[in-house]
């Protein structure tokens, strides 16, 4: 069974192996969506294939859209030429159930797939066709950075910021560019909808866009109207949204079940931007989207598909849940401890009777406190979800190294929110414990030294040489106080959103720390303790 479109003829072949096909005329719906585009995505990565393209592909196979996605990769050309090209633009899903069956799902949604360089008149006719609808993105919180960590432009924006670029050298910058030729073919309505894992998402894209429009305007290069046509939701708006589904790289064991059936092409490649991808995506059965209704030229009717369509507030607060308290509090413990104890699969320590007692504890007893409830999804059943199903999953190969990268960069929102909830509620929060001892296994992990007293390599953090630094010294079975070397640290409102000293919590942190360093053994010996199992 070749993945390309000639292939899919022969439907009984696939249908008898349990791989289901697409519905639609493949070719009908391409030359349609060609001559009227709805949907336009950046980001041709797998969470893109893996839950918006198979979105799509659900209303195509219902009958409720006769339009499929068009997608643009600015950053990894590679995946273009390597996991679309080969193979007519179709691509594989396989989802991993938790009972250990696996769903085949070939998706035929994305109907024009290619890279952004070189391809600037492709956008525009692309983004000045009336019929566009939306433009959605799927290109990490990174993408619409505009500054480096010293917060300095970098030489692209920069360069893109003094002239009105015709072949604009940033992605944002090519956005804002494409949306003036948008405003100049008749200030034509559309929706530009980050769906990215980040807080505010929609705003952060707003941000980046304004920032060249403004540079632009005050320069002279565009005409001053453009400012309110992007300002002004009736014409130009910016969702927030929040995105929920586990899609770790493309799997070896995956790989070698596909190619036993007779699935040819599954290569996992490795492109020189780090990027793994395949003919096939894996990932959980789980899936959320929520995004703010707001859309001045019509959407695809998504909320057929499973997606919940609602106001900004509620897309707020469901991201909060999710980020703040029920998923990604919980991900980052285990990725950090998972390091420590010698863990290289997430559901493997969902066995670790100590690890999971540890989120449990942190999520029901900690986090939920202070939650606040969005009303479309209960945090309890959330958590009970994510523990039960999600991280046990045997099948989604995901592991503590892959989450721990820019642990510093996630600890303000996944913990420090929490705090200053405690704190803005007036609740003493040198009485909280697992949140604490998580930050403590997090110093202790920085020393690069597991439970056995071997060597590891730290995942990549931008600020992990800084945090090093003032950790130099100390070993396994070293005594405290530690609090001269941990102080820059603890009192940094930048990692944890306030300065724990302030708080009475730093105190204790540095005393779990004491404890977890005093020889080998003693992050497991420090873990009975506090659980009490």
């Amino acid at each position: 069974m070749k993945l390309c479109i000639s292939d899919l003829k022969n439907r009984q072949l696939w249908e008898n192996k349990g791989y289901e096909l697409p519905s639609f005329d493949i070719e009908e719906v391409k030359q349609k969506t060609l001559k009227q585009p709805i949907w336009l995505h950046f980001g041709a990565g797998n969470i893109f294939r893996a839950f918006p393209a198979a979105l799509q592909q659900t209303l195509l196979d219902k009958g409720y859209s006769d339009k499929g996605v068009i997608v643009c990769e600015a950053f990894d050309e590679e995946i273009i030429e390597k996991a679309y090209a080969p193979f007519d633009n179709l691509s594989l899903l396989v989802t991993l159930k938790s009972d250990g069956s696996m769903g085949k799902k070939v998706i035929a949604s994305i109907v024009h797939a290619f890279p952004a360089h070189g391809n600037i008149g492709e956008l525009e006719r692309i983004f000045t066709s009336p019929s566009l609808q939306m433009v959605s993105f799927t290109i990490t919180e990174k993408g619409y950075s505009l500054t480096d960590s010293k917060g300095e432009y970098y030489p692209n924006v920069l360069s893109d910021f003094e002239a009105l670029p015709e072949n604009p050298k940033s992605l944002m910058g090519m956005i804002a560019f494409l949306c003036y030729k948008r405003y100049l073919a008749g200030k034509l309505p559309v929706a530009l909808v980050s769906m990215d894992n980040c807080s505010h998402n929609g705003t952060k894209l707003y941000n980046a866009v304004k920032a060249f429009v403004d540079h632009w305007i005050q320069k002279g290069l565009v005409d001053a109207g453009f400012a309110d046509y992007i300002n002004n939701p009736s014409t130009v708006s910016f969702p927030w949204s929040m995105i929920d589904k586990i899609t770790p790289r493309p799997s070896e064991q995956v790989k070698a079940l596909l190619e036993a059936e007779g699935f040819e092409g599954a290569d996992i490649i490795r492109t020189s931007k780090n990027t793994y991808i395949s003919s096939f995506v894996n990932a959980e059965q789980t899936e959320y989207l929520v995004i703010e209704d707001s859309f001045p030229n019509s959407r695809p009717p998504l909320e057929k598909a499973g997606v919940i369509f609602t106001d900004r507030e509620t897309v707020d607060r469901v991201e909060k849940m999710k980020v703040c308290t029920c998923l990604n509090p919980l991900h980052t413990i285990l990725a950090i401890y998972g390091c420590l104890l010698g863990y290289t699969s997430i559901s493997e320590e969902m066995k670790d009777g100590h690890l999971k007692a540890f989120i449990q504890k942190t999520g029901f007893e900690e986090g939920l406190p202070v939650v606040i409830n969005p009303g479309i999804i209960r945090p309890e059943d959330f958590i009970n979800e994510v523990i039960e199903k999600r991280l046990p999953n045997p099948f989604v190969p995901d592991t503590p190294q892959r989450i721990a990268c820019d642990t510093s960069q996630k600890i303000p929102v996944r913990f420090g929110e929490t705090l200053k909830a405690y704190v803005a509620a007036g609740k003493d929060i040198s009485k909280l414990t697992y949140i604490p001892l998580f930050f403590a296994g997090w110093l202790r992990y920085l020393l690069g030294v597991d439970d056995d007293g071997r060597p590891f390599t730290p995942s990549p953090d931008p600020m992990l040489e800084m945090l090093q630094g003032h950790l130099k010294g100390i070993s396994l079975g070293d005594k405290g106080p530690f609090t001269e070397k941990l102080k820059p640290i603890l009192s940094d409102t930048k990692i944890f959103g306030i300065n724990l000293y302030e708080y009475g919590l730093a105190s204790k942190v540095e005393a779990m720390f004491e404890e977890l360093v005093a020889g080998k053994g003693a992050v497991r010996k420090t873990l009975e303790k506090y659980m009490n199992i």
